[in-house]
């Protein structure tokens, strides 16, 4: 047998992982594996419980996406016991997850794959960080930060809680929104526009072209995608139905609670996550590199792909800009970062044209809620993905079965292949250095794990 290199941790994601590569007598990749070794337990765990609290509980899941845990978990509890929130507080509950979505977008891109691209993977790790991005450019450092912490200011403004969050309950919200505060949302959120057309505009010029001329091709793979869809078929991040595209370009779309028809999950034995594949296709789960089965991605890229349109005019604009140049679907894995910044143009749009409809400030926030027996589907799009939980209650409305697809979990398989293919790539005849190495970590990065 050959060397191991082992990548332990990678750096830079918003969880734990490590890569391992094992290499043959004559030095070139025999296999790769990327490990997750984060065991949460909650699917056991809430068991028994109230439902009526797992909304307060699985936003523990995520300290990054509380906030896409707390709403998907809302919606199962509302579907067990067959309530349906009023439009307030349907639109409370949207604008929230928009909001996290936008500080979201400006974490990962500036502070944690911003480094790779603005400095460069040849840069020693000590410097290749957002403290080095400070140093080299800190008048866009400064606006990041500033921005950021808007975004992070509207929830807490609003909920008090910008973490783990407690204002969803079942039925609706807690509160209403007061003009005072749908003021000073709109006012941040135009701002926050602003600076999501700069960021964009900015990374076309100095960061897109460099994928062509630094990162040709950087653990690029073939693969069906996944995301959520309103009823004319454009991107939405709260509500719709799921779409499940294959990488010829030809589309499945069904209701959240009839994903088992669609999706299953498969254990691997080298990591604690779950490895979700399409079963509706019928050729089973396959990570072989040259004929993979049964895999799809989800995320920003796969997102902009499933969506027929953008329904707000900017990002459209930027969308069409976008399939001019990478077709549809597009699988360059790097493309996900420009995914990631038209998610935010969007985000932003969609938060203001929310706070604008005159239904937001309603009084009437909530529905009356009994328990009951029931199952219930909640589906909302994280950040990272499509995100699923699936709730079963006895008839005191207890928790008997819960099942979750987190947002992550839909790539580990395509996380895997994608480094794969950067290792192959890359590392030839045992010669590798720290700038391969970190290359080979930008394959990960670019999901955002």
């Amino acid at each position: 047998m050959g060397k191991v290199i082992n990548i332990q941790p990678i750096t830079r994601i918003e969880g734990h992982a490590s890569i391992h590569i094992q290499l043959d007598d004559q030095g070139n990749v025999q296999e790769t594996k990327v490990a997750f070794k984060s065991l949460r337990g909650f699917e056991k765990f809430v068991e028994g419980k109230p439902a009526e609290e797992l909304p307060r509980i699985v936003s523990r899941i995520c300290g990054i996406c509380p906030w896409m845990h707390h709403i998907a978990s809302n919606k199962a509890v509302d579907a067990c016991f067959k309530v349906t929130p009023p439009p307030a507080g349907n639109l409370l509950r949207e604008l929230m997850l928009t909001v996290a979505h936008i500080e979201d977008k400006l974490l990962h891109f500036f502070f944690l794959a911003g480094a790779d691209f603005f400095l460069g993977p040849e840069y020693d790790y000590s410097v290749r960080n957002i403290m080095g991005l400070v140093k080299a450019n800190p008048e866009l450092a400064g606006k990041v930060i500033k921005m950021r912490h808007k975004a992070k200011m509207i929830l807490d403004r609003f909920s008090k809680k910008t973490i783990h969050p407690i204002a969803g309950v079942p039925g609706g919200f807690v509160k209403p929104l007061s003009i005072e505060d749908r003021k000073i949302f709109l006012d941040n959120l135009t701002e926050l526009l602003d600076f999501a057309l700069f960021a964009l505009e900015y990374a076309k010029k100095e960061v897109f072209p460099k994928f062509g001329e630094f990162y040709p091709g950087l653990g690029e793979i073939t693969t069906g995608f996944i995301g959520m869809v309103d009823n004319k078929g454009a991107m939405n991040l709260y509500d719709g139905n799921i779409r499940l595209m294959k990488p010829d370009g030809s589309c499945k779309e069904f209701r959240p609670d009839e994903y088992l028809d669609h999706l299953a999950e498969k254990v691997i034995p080298f990591s604690y996550g779950k490895f979700p594949y399409a079963k509706s296709w019928g050729e089973g789960f396959s990570m072989d590199l040259n004929a993979p089965k049964g895999i799809y991605r989800s995320n920003t890229l796969a997102r902009i792909n499933v969506a027929d349109r953008i329904a707000t005019p900017r990002a459209q604009a930027e969308l069409e800009e976008f399939r001019d140049q990478h077709g549809r679907p597009a699988q360059s894995t790097l493309l996900y970062h420009y995914a990631r910044l038209i998610e935010e143009v969007y985000t932003c749009e969609r938060a203001i044209e929310i706070l604008k409809d005159p239904r937001i400030i309603s009084p009437k926030i909530r529905t009356k809620v009994e328990p009951c027996a029931g199952r219930g589907v909640g589906c909302v799009e994280a950040p990272r993905g499509t995100l699923i939980h699936d709730y079963s209650t006895d008839e005191n409305g207890l928790i008997t079965r819960v099942n979750l697809i987190v947002g992550t979990t839909h790539n580990l398989a395509p996380i895997n292949l994608s480094v794969d293919r950067a290792a192959r790539d890359l590392i030839k005849n045992g010669v590798y250095d720290d700038v391969i190495l970190n290359k080979i970590e930008m394959a990960v990065r670019a999901y955002d794990p």
